[in-house]
């Protein structure tokens, strides 16, 4: 029989921690917990297999599920010397879930099972403790009805908080026993209205229900948009852990937290987490309470943030050192055990009743770009793991945090002084945010369609809130801690968050908040800084990243490991430049059409498109050569002693001609360059195409207007050789787009040739210049040996060549490619992963019949995929030379391509 059920507990477990695929990775660090020997409360983990099953059998299990669960709960009752349903010995229960993959807060749990009006009766005899017991069942009576049956969790909330009100108190703590009592009977005839039947009393049936829900959540939508973002893909689903329940909500001696082994922002080595006495966890993620710290350091330190005395805080906000000293020990030297164990930072959730401690779950922990790089990089250091550990273990695409603009000091210093600061609260995830105020998901999503910044503000975030968050530029949230989940996702996804801004008062019927006799209406601009936790009113300037030691040093050791070049598409000296700054070895693209828009430029394009013949370009041809001097002079200067790709003109002509009904820029035109608007019409008639994309452009130009090629093969030798005889290393790279025929390519080619050598002889300079291709064209690819005879470079444009090979329009395809991807016709958008089965074996069959030709052919990409961690491993599979990018993804594509190296 299959096993689908797994024990942990006593002295050894079913599973362990390298059965994530099945236990998840809480079920298979609950097994390893208890294997270790941590205090882990017992339980058992139903599998992913059973939830992969469920969902193809319409919310059916297999046959033997029902038995085998059976059996582990006698095994657990055993183990305790309690029985689930008894009201003698009553065992209570958990069900939570846990993918392989850390989902943190996308799927549901419910606490306290097994709870009915009998076992209440016996637990308050047993327990002396009747506030504990209503407490435990008004909790499982929301979750439940909430998880396994839909029911909204604000109309038991609203019951809650008119029962505070009337007793004149703001905490749920200070509700008494009576109070909860009377809770529960009004949550009972909540459920009984909506269900239309009783709070079920038999446990069993809260269990399965329980785990319906749990195996459910699996396809809710925020747990889908969360894989989304994730690129979640491929796992089976999630497994359910039932395990047995204890308090933190006994009294003053039981507490609940969530702690981390190192910060999570900042990557220090300090034990670093809060904590609520006399709460269940549910109560720290939420931010219903603030939370305090763990440490002593760092409550001393929150409380001076706050403006409260020492003897205040030590009073009313103690640490758990110093509140608790003995289980303080016994947790810092478990959260050691932990680190040092699974070799990186860890998340840890605890519960302590009655002055006993136990262990709900460790995984690795979320953190910051710049906490991930600086753990790593301290880990080697001391002895923990390898330098290539260290670079595996940072995703590249977290760098992109790292290479953001933070607040201009001087332009905050002005704000401070202008008295625009609002508020401060708790630097809960670091970085600038800058948007309009919003107090909605929803409303965060529908302004990022609109291409508007915006901040998500809200009394405290839920997990329905991910893809606003996600969306925003920063959250912005009245309750919570620096554990809370609005702490936690933005710390995940890179975002700036300020969370437990107690003093701001929310109206999110008339969307505005008020904050120092200050009203900010939804729209109105903040500015927010994770570093320091600050609100400001109105824009704060920004100012470029700065990069640490331990970034640099990351960097170094990725290199030394890599064996694909790192080159940038720039077009400008001041892109080139950042593009050097962040370690590209190159210039794989630099797009001389994006030249020609600046300034009075256009009209000297436009000059020559409208001219007649040869000798009425020479003119405008000639002032652009000037133009493009300056503009190759500079770029080449910046990338001194490396390679610079320079591609001749790529789009159709008529992209630079006004549109027909402009009649100023046509009356423009004719004044400048003397011809009639109406043959001006008649030229943008002319150069009109259905499909440009398809149509007169790249090398097509070349070869019938040869002297605009000749005009920028002139100025790209000519500046070279400029540099050269200033002793500056000048490489320029001729690329001729759009080929897909080699004749095509021999023809520029040798035009290009003869321009060049005749300038360089004049010069008496000795330069070294490449002359190759653009493979972006289908059949370029397939007669790739014809056209390595002559070209001594490829560049892959896989943007173009995902476009003819797949035949989806780039400007139109987004309409129907979300679609494909939820349908998973394709696996990942192809223009922004590169479809390696499809496009990809056409870049195979391109350097396999380049190569055979000519073996010293320089083979690169330069397309967007050139920056995509997947689409690098992919290159270096296939045995490219270079990857160029963007600048700003260099650092990403400069590790992508080591992992890719340590990888193979």
């Amino acid at each position: 029989m299959k096993k689908y059920v797994y024990f942990f507990g006593g002295e050894k477990s079913d599973g362990d921690r390298t059965m994530k695929e099945i236990l998840g990775g809480k079920g298979a660090n609950l097994a390893e917990m208890i294997n270790i020997g941590i205090p882990v409360p017992p339980g058992f983990t139903v599998t992913t297999e059973v939830c992969d099953y469920f969902n193809k059998h319409k919310n059916c299990y297999p046959d033997e599920l029902s038995s085998a669960v059976d059996k582990n709960l006698e095994k657990l009752e055993k183990l305790l010397g309690q029985k689930f349903g008894d009201p003698k010995l009553p065992l209570l229960l958990s069900v939570r879930s846990g993918a392989a993959a850390s989902m943190p807060g996308m799927m549901d749990t419910i606490l306290n099972l097994g709870m009915n009006d009998e076992v209440a009766k016996g637990f308050i005899a047993l327990t002396k403790n009747s506030r504990f017991v209503w407490d435990a069942y008004r909790r499982l009576i929301q979750m439940f009805a909430n998880v396994a049956l839909g029911i909204d969790s604000e109309k038991f909330e609203d019951i809650l908080s008119r029962e505070k009100a009337q007793k004149n108190v703001s905490l749920d703590t200070e509700l008494s026993a009576e109070d909860m009592e009377n809770v529960v009977k009004k949550f009972k005839k909540i459920y009984q209205t909506e269900v239309g039947e009783e709070f079920p009393q038999e446990p069993k049936k809260q269990l399965w229900l329980a785990m319906n829900a749990v195996f459910k959540s699996w396809n809710n939508v925020r747990a889908i948009k969360y894989r989304e973002l994730n690129n979640i893909k491929n796992l089976l689903g999630t497994a359910v852990n039932i395990q047995a329940m204890v308090f933190g909500n006994m009294g003053n001696d039981c507490a609940t937290g969530v702690a981390f082994t190192r910060d999570p922002a900042t990557g220090e080595d300090k034990f670093f987490g809060e904590f609520l006495v006399n709460a269940q966890g549910e109560d720290v993620v939420a931010g219903t309470r603030t939370p305090q710290e763990i440490t002593k350091q760092n409550s001393v330190a929150w409380a001076k943030d706050n403006n409260i005395p020492e003897n205040e805080r030590a009073k009313k906000f103690p640490s758990l050192e110093e509140l608790m000293p003995e289980i303080y020990k016994t947790l810092f030297e478990i959260q050691r055990k932990l680190e040092n164990h699974y070799k990186d930072m860890q998340d840890i959730e605890f519960t302590i009743q009655n002055g006993k401690l136990f262990l709900l779950q460790t995984r690795t922990g979320k953190r910051t770009a710049k906490a991930a790089i600086r753990i790593a990089i301290e880990m080697v250091k001391n002895g923990i793991i390898s330098k290539n550990v260290a670079i595996s273990r940072i995703q590249p695409e977290q760098l992109d945090q790292l290479l953001h603009p933070s607040f201009d000091p001087k332009e905050k210093d002005n704000v401070l002084s202008d008295g625009k600061l609002l508020t401060k609260g708790l630097p809960a995830s670091p970085g600038a945010g800058v948007g309009k105020v919003v107090f909605s998901a929803e409303s965060a999503i529908s302004l990022k369609e609109q291409n508007e910044k915006n901040i998500l503000v809200r009394p405290e975030t839920s997990p329905e809130d991910i893809g606003g968050m996600d969306a925003a530029e920063g959250i912005l949230t009245v309750h919570g801690g620096m554990t809370s989940h609005a702490a936690v996702v933005a710390r995940g996804m890179g975002k700036c968050c300020i969370a437990g801004c107690g003093d701001l008062v929310i109206n999110l019927k008339e969307r505005y908040f008020t904050v120092q006799n200050q009203k900010i209406r939804e729209g109105d601009f903040i500015s927010l800084d994770g570093n320091t936790g600050e609100v400001f009113k109105g824009k704060v300037g920004t100012i470029l990243p700065e990069f640490s030691k331990n970034f640099t040093k990351l960097m170094s050791w990725a290199d030394d490991v890599s064996i694909l070049g790192v080159h940038a598409n720039a077009d400008t000296p001041k892109d080139a430049s950042m593009a050097r700054k962040f370690g590209a070895t190159g210039i794989g693209l630099c797009r001389t059409e994006h030249m020609f828009f600046g300034g009075d430029r256009i009209d000297y394009v436009r000059g020559t498109i409208l001219s007649e013949n040869p000798e009425e370009r020479k003119h405008p041809l000639a002032e652009l050569k000037k133009m493009q001097i300056k503009d190759f002079k500079g770029i080449l200067e910046v990338m001194a002693g490396l390679p610079v790709t320079i591609r001749l003109l790529d789009p159709p002509l008529h992209e630079f001609l006004p549109e027909k009904d402009d009649e100023n820029e046509i009356k423009k035109l004719s004044k400048i360059f003397g011809k009639t608007p109406q043959n001006i019409k008649i030229k943008i008639d002319q150069l009109h195409e259905f499909n440009p994309m398809l149509g007169h452009r790249g090398c097509r130009l070349g070869i019938t207007f040869p002297d605009i090629y000749q005009m920028q093969i002139e100025a790209i030798i000519e500046s070279a050789c400029y540099l050269k005889k200033k002793g500056i290393d000048a490489r320029p790279e001729i690329m001729i787009p759009l080929v897909g025929n080699s004749k095509e390519f021999t023809i520029l080619e040798k035009m290009t040739r003869e321009i060049a050598n005749e300038i360089i002889k004049k010069s008496q300079i000795d330069l070294h210049y490449t002359v190759g291709t653009m493979i972006e064209v289908p059949r370029a690819c397939l007669v790739a040996n014809e056209i390595a005879k002559s070209a001594e470079f490829f560049s892959f444009g896989t943007n173009d060549l995902t476009q003819m090979g797949c035949g989806f329009s780039r400007d139109d395809s987004g309409k129907f490619l979300k679609a494909y991807v939820e349908n998973g016709i394709y696996e990942r958008d192809p223009f922004q992963v590169l479809d390696q089965n499809g496009i990809g074996q056409l870049v195979e069959i391109a350097v396999e019949k380049g190569r055979h030709t000519n073996p010293k052919l320089i083979i690169g990409i330069c397309g967007e995929h050139g920056g995509e961690p997947n689409s690098i491993a992919f290159c270096h599979k296939v045995g490219l030379d270079y990857v160029s990018c963007s600048p700003y993804r260099v650092p990403i594509a400069r590790l992508a391509v080591a992992q890719s190296a340590l990888k193979k």
